[in-house]
């Protein structure tokens, strides 16, 4: 199953066309939703509700950093 990632754009609205960028978002967010999908069937078989599920992993990406935050 391919997936249909976002068009990437930068903070000004500009599309990120650069290939080699394009290509490690699509790997990177390809392996996000296999662990994510992983992590979601495991709790599953281990019976954790699935709505608890889904609420940990949308509050696990709400606390990531934006360590590049510009102040």
């Amino acid at each position: 199953m391919t997936n249909e990632w976002p068009k990437w754009v930068r903070d000004d609205g500009s599309v990120v066309s650069c290939t080699e960028k394009v290509k490690v978002m699509t790997e990177n967010f390809d392996e996000l939703k296999q662990i994510a999908q992983d992590a979601l069937e495991d709790g599953l078989l281990m019976e954790v509700s699935e709505e608890q599920m889904r609420k940990a992993l949308h509050e696990l990406v709400d606390t990531l950093v934006n360590p590049y935050n510009k102040i």
